[in-house]
């Protein structure tokens, strides 16, 4: 796990995303009069661009997966996961076009949620401390 895995949500937000106006990467709360910056639908580098170069309140939202790593658009798994429903579909549309036992390729259609690989979280983010940088010594550690 990384640092961008370590952050959290102090008070979760009850404003649902899909009410929101803007799109997969950010929108405008009107409850709160904030953007809320979806962090699963960016790169793990934007996300942690953003995360890092917060000041103030950010509202975010992510997606968790059970050992804790925050997922991004970049992740394997999720990519993987988007690849297989997208080739599952695929292969139904074609089955269900060339009539290869239509009812089977009707079936095959039929989407089927994916299982949940990770919880929604939203609400004011809590930034962890930041990382030491150039291996140089964080405040307090100074020699006298």
């Amino acid at each position: 796990m990384g640092w961008l895995d370590e952050i959290s949500v102090a008070s979760p937000c009850s404003v649902g995303w899909e009410t929101m106006t803007g799109d997969e990467r950010a929108r405008f709360c009107g409850q709160c009069k904030l953007n809320v910056y979806n962090l699963s639908g960016m790169t793990r580098d934007e996300a942690t661009k953003l995360v890092t170069g917060a000041e103030g309140r950010v509202c975010v939202r992510f997606l968790r997966r059970a050992d804790g790593t925050v997922l991004t658009e970049d992740c394997p798994i999720g990519l993987a996961a988007r690849m297989k429903r997208r080739t599952l579909a695929v292969a139904g549309w074609f089955l269900a076009f060339f009539g290869v036992g239509s009812i089977g390729g009707l079936l095959l259609v039929k989407e089927t949620p994916p299982p949940p690989i990770a919880r929604p979280t939203m609400g004011m983010m809590v930034i962890p401390p930041r990382p030491p940088t150039n291996g140089t010594a964080s405040v307090g550690s100074e020699s006298e």
